[in-house]
């Protein structure tokens, strides 16, 4: 999977998630102050992620991402790890 996809997913996830609006899907974008999450939005966030690209998130890294970006980079990272 390109990074690009895995972008296009996680943006899929915020919308049909969280119904936050696409044109403030941007890197830099903060989860709670920008995209309105809550803390029990943030755990939903972790099991969507988790169950969409298959990965764990540990709690530790669940708390210290704070933008769009951090996500982006954590499950590329990830994809990039476990390609065959």
């Amino acid at each position: 999977m390109t990074r690009d996809e895995v972008i296009h997913k996680i943006h899929h996830i915020f919308v049909d998630g969280f119904e936050v609006e696409n044109d403030l899907l941007a890197a830099e974008a903060r989860l709670g102050d920008d995209l309105g999450l809550d803390s029990l939005d943030a755990v939903d966030l972790v099991v969507a992620l988790e169950t969409e690209f298959g990965c764990r998130i540990p709690e530790e890294t669940a708390r210290s991402m704070e933008t769009l970006q951090h996500i982006y980079d954590y499950v590329d990272e990830y994809m990039a790890q476990n390609r065959n």
